[in-house]
């Protein structure tokens, strides 16, 4: 199960890989290089295969150092119609929550964006 280990601005660090480009983690794999068609924009498109392949029973999404990344309505109204919580807010502030929640069993997918 990948493990986060530390982020900063542009970086985190998981199971001794360094990224810095944005990423998604799940309790399975990490996809790095993670893309979004509208960089300061999270629709549901951006997320969809990677939440059908793994079906977290938790999203949550680090919106950058500073929290600039918006969550579009699209993506809310498919978490909230599949019963999937959101846990949002800036990276720095919600990073950890993927290792906590990963050491308790829930199936979890983490979407960060590294930079503003």
């Amino acid at each position: 199960m990948p493990r986060i280990k530390s982020y900063d601005f542009g970086k985190m660090v998981v199971d001794d890989q360094f990224y810095n480009q944005d990423l998604v983690v799940s309790n399975e794999r990490i996809y790095s290089g993670w893309w979004r068609r509208e960089g300061h924009r999270v629709v549901l498109d951006d997320l969809i295969e990677i939440l059908e392949k793994e079906k977290p029973e938790v999203l949550v999404v680090g919106q950058g150092y500073y929290g600039y990344m918006e969550i579009d309505d699209s993506l809310r109204r498919y978490l909230e119609s599949k019963g999937i919580s959101l846990v949002s807010g800036k990276t720095g502030e919600v990073w950890k929550k993927f290792n906590e929640l990963a050491d308790k069993g829930v199936r979890v997918v983490a979407a960060f964006h590294l930079t503003c």
